[in-house]
């Protein structure tokens, strides 16, 4: 597995702090798309996270450290899907992140269009057949097939709950899907917080409490950055209005270490980043060291 150099890979550090052998923390990039239905671009998202890294400081004043220079994180080159799709695409993917597992890596895997989540979401769940999986996103993504593909990023959840059980997703900022999608959270015991229920009040006051409750001690969280509303994350294939803030994560992320819970992986999908607009690029950039903030 080769890793980049300090002028490319995530924060621009330098070697000593980004070799694999040096590393706790291993950045897998997936730029794969396929099957987006809006806009598109969600290939390019990897890279222009890694390129907006270099411009996000190193030290946390919440945990008073330098985070990289304590744990390391190394940044794989891309993985080159070439002519893979579907399920290809995500055995290529899986084998990675199976293979930084095995090593006792924190793995951080970066999208691409949700599709990719199956993967990451699955070598965790054969480590840890206990965890949470803790959904960010506007949109549930349980519809069995969309557009006559099971693959497609409409799908993702739906693919998970067929090797985790239902009871242990969890989803927050849900506020666009289809009726059998609505009925098949009902049915199946989903755990979904609603952006308009969030918004009305129905969770409670301390709604993230009521999300961190529903979650197992270990969680996998994938994060779909349209779970922010537009107005910060404009970048990205399908927006919807009435999302959500940075700080309205973080929240959530400060109530898991409140309880003891920990994090012990996770991925970001779906930025479609756009020219001359920075800002999402960089808040994603920020945002995946934050979470690694957390984790350790």
């Amino acid at each position: 597995m080769k890793t980049l150099n300090s002028e490319n890979n995530f924060l621009a550090i330098d070697i000593e702090h980004s070799s694999i052998e040096n590393s706790k923390i291993v950045i897998v990039s997936a730029p794969y798309e396929h099957t987006v239905s809006y806009g598109g671009g969600t290939k390019n998202g990897p890279e222009a996270i890694i390129k907006a890294s270099a411009y996000v400081e190193f030290y946390d004043d919440e945990f008073d450290r330098e985070l990289c220079f304590e744990k390391g994180i190394a940044t794989l080159e891309p993985i080159n899907f070439d002519l893979a799709k579907d399920g290809m695409a995500l055995f290529m993917i899986e084998n990675q992140v199976t293979k930084l597992l095995d090593l006792d890596k924190f793995v951080v895997t970066l999208g691409g269009e949700h599709t990719i989540s199956t993967a990451p979401i699955r070598a965790h769940a054969l480590i840890y057949p206990n965890m949470s999986v803790l959904q960010f996103d506007a949109h549930s993504d349980l519809r069995h097939e969309y557009q006559e593909s099971v693959y497609s990023h409409a799908c993702i959840m739906a693919r998970v709950v067929e090797f985790l059980p239902t009871q242990k997703i969890t989803q927050v900022g849900i506020r666009a899907q289809c009726k059998e999608e609505a009925e098949f959270i009902k049915t199946n015991g989903i755990n979904t917080f609603y952006a308009s229920g969030i918004k009305r009040g129905l969770y409670g006051q301390n709604w993230g409490k009521s999300v961190v409750d529903s979650l197992a001690d270990d969680i996998y969280i994938t994060f779909d950055v349209d779970f922010f509303d537009p107005s910060i994350m404009p970048s990205t294939g399908t927006p919807e209005p009435d999302g959500f803030l940075y700080n309205d994560a973080l929240e959530i992320f400060r109530e898991i270490k409140r309880q003891g819970k920990r994090i012990i992986g996770f991925d970001v999908v779906e930025l479609a980043p756009r020219e001359n607009l920075q800002h999402p690029d960089l808040t994603t950039a920020r945002l995946i060291y934050k979470i690694m903030n957390f984790a350790f």
